[in-house]
């Protein structure tokens, strides 16, 4: 087996806690602008990239071909945008169980880490600059061995914005820190979506965590190579590897 030489881990349910806060922005947003969502279907979109959603919904309401729909999907993004700029902004950000000491000891061990997200680049920003973990980081944002992480990619950096559960962000991080070899690569993150990305990328091992929006129960019916309750089982696995 080929060392492991990059963890690629999620952000919102993953890496930074998430009580349904981002469900919440999207109920909000959808309300007030006449777009029906349904908790269930919410859920299972959780870890796209969060314009896709609004597109998708409004496809199933009142779909493509509508005059307003192009116009319909601006205006509940932006405000969904709004309100969960503020959110972050203003409400406490905080990593989830183990995450810290899970990065400490990957950086010990010399193995890269990349965080991406479902987040556009803004967000993104906001929520790696309230934590600390944009220092270091370049105008590409690539860190080095002493910065917190080593890479960040979000949808905004993908042709056409497209995120999970394509590889092309896991591939993005990749290439920004130099590696070639995907079975050198292992993902984790809290969604069905986040879990088919490292499938679809050829990771090596492509784990989910049930400490953020979706449960063990869940995310067992969809493909993965094992789940973990936290961050701190993660750790335990990938130490066991190595």
């Amino acid at each position: 087996m080929a060392k492991i030489q990059l963890v690629v881990l999620d952000m919102a349910g993953t890496t930074i806690k998430d009580q349904q806060e981002v469900q919440s922005c999207f109920f909000q947003a959808a309300q007030s602008t006449g777009l029906q969502a349904d908790a269930e279907r919410i859920n299972f979109m959780m870890g796209w990239s969060k314009k896709l959603v609004f597109q998708t919904l409004w496809h199933e309401q009142i779909g493509k071909e509508h005059p307003d729909y192009e116009a319909k999907v601006t205006d509940s993004f932006s405000k969904f945008k709004t309100i969960l700029e503020d959110h972050y902004k203003t409400q406490p950000v905080e990593p989830t169980e183990g995450c810290l000491e899970l990065f400490d000891w990957l950086k010990a061990q010399n193995i890269k880490i990349a965080l991406n997200t479902g987040f556009y680049r803004e967000v993104t920003d906001i929520i790696l600059q309230r934590l600390g973990w944009n220092q270091g980081l370049d105008s590409e944002y690539v860190g080095s061995a002493t910065s917190t992480i080593q890479a960040s990619v979000t949808p905004s950096e993908i042709y056409n914005h497209e995120g999970r559960p394509a590889p092309f962000m896991i591939q993005k991080a990749m290439y920004k820190l130099g590696f070639t070899d995907p079975k050198t690569v292992v993902t984790i993150g809290d969604t069905p979506s986040d879990i088919a990305a490292g499938i679809n990328a050829g990771c090596l091992f492509s784990f989910g965590v049930t400490n953020g929006t979706h449960t063990k129960e869940q995310l067992a019916q969809y493909p993965n190579d094992g789940l973990f309750n936290s961050l701190s089982e993660f750790q335990n696995k990938i130490a066991s590897l190595t």
